[in-house]
């Protein structure tokens, strides 16, 4: 900047310059001083323009070169913040053609051709040119960072601003909510430890089962989300033998059903559904101990919540959305995948969904800030996820290959999978 800090000490602080300070001086002054001022002959002769003879007769109109630091100084004195414009940091001095046409004068002479060093500058010269460009390339950087800003993120509910039912003032603080006590509707992955008649292969199997009816009945997708929840979490605090887990299985879909649905299916088609296996007052009786063992909390974030918040920061079409939906059902028979959250399950299928869409790993800078989850933490989940996309339709729980390998999801369950996750995850 003109300098080092060593030679112009205080170079921030308009306090430390000539003619500011407690005792300054009036800014008429400090012109005058500027313009006259011996000690830097320069200021006259390097410009070529300013003698004190034709400042006295002011025969040679300019624009002072210290106006920008006078103005400067005098806002920051103020506390406010002044930008010169761009005529005063690169001032054009003015000639008067009667000076240049007469005889006795020729300003080639008057000025002087050796080189300028910064020494001969003034030094409220040098700071406030450096300052100034300083300034603007700092501006210009900043501008630069918000349009890249703009660029990576989305403002994803600016197409929602004028609908009520989108709730976009109060979105982001709703699902700050449900990322908060996501962790309360959650179970651990090992419960069925605790469990003496049943195991995890069973549970996959009813929840396989159920996928199947769940499809049949045409039931919203809440539905199924919650019905899986709502075993998992009475199974962690109930044990219930062999021959009662389909009773609970459908007694659960009940629940989700008039907790979600508008068209409720009846007790009788739920009996029907499992064979008669079940008479209508063991379903009223299992109903009602469910709800007393999980203290009638049905509210809870599930994955699916989750799911259409962050298919919305993706900016998803139809073919995303299905292959998303078809990635996270298969983790709902995979009890292994009860140790994540339902929120990061929903970032890793459309992350996975998205790997596999494409053929290469991305993730925005707005589903970062929706999800509030980074690619390197999606990745252990994402992995499994590709794994079980890779073996979908084989073995015997193949509920949902079936589901979506229908005209009616895409024939999601006939994409390929992301191959390369499984691949960068093996030793």
């Amino acid at each position: 900047m003109g300098g080092s800090d060593e030679n112009f000490p205080g170079i921030i602080r308009p306090s430390n310059i000539q003619g500011v300070g407690p005792n300054r001086r009036a800014l008429s002054a400090i012109n005058k001083n500027i313009i006259r001022d011996p000690t830097y002959p320069c200021a006259v002769h390097k410009r070529g323009v300013l003698t004190e003879k034709n400042v006295a007769e002011n025969k040679n109109p300019v624009i002072p070169l210290h106006r920008p630091v006078t103005r400067i100084f005098a806002a920051q004195l103020a506390g406010k913040d002044y930008h010169p414009s761009a005529e005063e940091i690169r001032p054009t001095i003015q000639l008067d053609v009667s000076i240049n046409q007469s005889k006795d004068y020729n300003i080639i002479d008057e000025v002087d051709q050796t080189p300028v060093d910064d020494d001969d500058v003034p030094m409220y010269v040098q700071h406030t040119e450096a300052m100034l460009e300083e300034i603007y390339e700092m501006d210009a950087e900043i501008e630069m960072e918000d349009i890249d800003e703009e660029v990576t993120m989305v403002d994803i509910d600016s197409c929602d601003k004028k609908n009520p039912l989108a709730v976009a003032e109060y979105i982001d603080d709703i699902y700050a909510y449900y990322k908060k006590t996501e962790s309360l509707s959650c179970v651990p992955s090992n419960y069925m430890e605790n469990q003496s008649d049943i195991n995890e292969r069973m549970r996959g199997i009813l929840i396989d089962w159920l996928i199947e009816v769940h499809y049949k009945f045409e039931l919203m997708e809440e539905t199924l989300y919650l019905t899986v929840n709502l075993i998992d979490r009475f199974l962690a605090l109930q044990s219930v033998v062999r021959k009662k887990l389909q009773l609970v299985g459908v007694t659960a879909m009940l629940l989700a059903c008039k907790y979600e649905e508008v068209s409720v299916p009846v007790v009788e088609d739920l009996i029907l559904i499992s064979d008669r296996a079940y008479c209508r007052k063991e379903v009223l009786d299992m109903e009602k101990l469910m709800v007393n063992t999980l203290k009638f909390n049905l509210s809870v974030p599930t994955p699916y919540v989750f799911m259409r918040r962050f298919l919305k920061a993706a900016k998803s079409d139809k073919t995303l959305e299905l292959l998303s939906f078809f990635t996270i059902e298969l983790c709902l028979v995979e009890s292994e995948m009860l140790k994540f959250p339902p929120s990061l399950l929903a970032a890793a299928a459309i992350y996975t969904a998205q790997c596999a869409l494409n053929g290469i790993s991305q993730w925005s800078k707005t589903l970062e800030k929706h999800t509030s989850y980074l690619e390197n933490q999606l990745l252990e989940c994402a992995n499994l996820m590709a794994t079980f996309h890779k073996n979908a339709g084989t073995g015997k729980l193949t509920g949902v290959h079936k589901k979506y390998s229908t005209s009616k999801y895409g024939y999601a369950a006939k994409s390929k999978p992301a191959v390369f996750l499984i691949d960068a995850a093996e030793p």
